[in-house]
């Protein structure tokens, strides 16, 4: 049986890699010891910023609806445990869309948050 040569799957494995590099500065887009340090750390870290960003947007839902339930008269955590009591589902994405958006409809939630709380 012949040797085969691992040439062809070498270049393949780099070729990879350096298309995955291409755009990056300098020795990290030619270079593949250099380019496959570059591209495992930024495959991690845009794995990661998936999971920070979902939080970020969590963030700045909460801020909003805090921002609208104040000039409502209410804190963001009464406004949201009166919501609770009063049997209202509705996630912090659309409350958050309503405080921006429809300050009329928020105001309504905030009445009826403020009446069971108290």
């Amino acid at each position: 049986m012949a040797r085969i040569k691992g040439g062809l799957n070498a270049k393949k494995k780099h070729n990879r890699v350096l298309k995955l590099a291409k755009g990056y500065r300098g020795a990290r887009s030619k270079q593949y010891r250099v380019a496959k340090q570059s591209v495992m750390r930024a495959l991690a870290t845009s794995y990661s910023g998936r999971k920070e960003r979902k939080r970020q947007f969590r963030q700045l839902w909460i801020a909003r609806i805090n921002a609208a339930a104040r000039l409502n008269g209410l804190s963001y955590s009464k406004f949201m445990h009166g919501l609770k009591l009063a049997g209202v589902d509705m996630n912090r994405k659309m409350l958050a869309e309503l405080a921006v958006n429809d300050a009329e409809g928020f105001k309504t939630l905030a009445e009826l948050a403020k009446s069971k709380v108290a």
